[in-house]
């Protein structure tokens, strides 16, 4: 049997990788947002998407569905892996 080059996960490990993701994605997606002159409002509205999403996504309090994020990234026109900061 093939050994796994893949790292161990821990429960603590994954929580962490998550908070580090939702930071990237809360700067990330303010940074492009602020760099449109968007308001949250207005992003929302393009993207049909609720504002308080917005809001809680750029406070880290909300990981998005990956239909969120493609609907974001086509409301900045970008792609979802540079809104994902990739």
């Amino acid at each position: 049997m093939a050994k796994s080059t893949a790292r161990k996960t821990t429960e603590a490990t994954l929580k962490r990788d998550v908070k580090d993701m939702r930071k990237v994605l809360a700067d990330r997606l303010f940074e492009l947002r602020s760099s449109e002159e968007l308001s949250q409002a207005r992003l929302a509205e393009i993207a049909g998407v609720d504002r308080k999403t917005i809001n809680r996504i750029e406070n880290g309090h909300f990981s998005p569905a990956l239909d969120t994020i493609v609907r974001l990234s086509v409301a900045l026109g970008i792609s979802p892996s540079d809104l994902l900061g990739e």
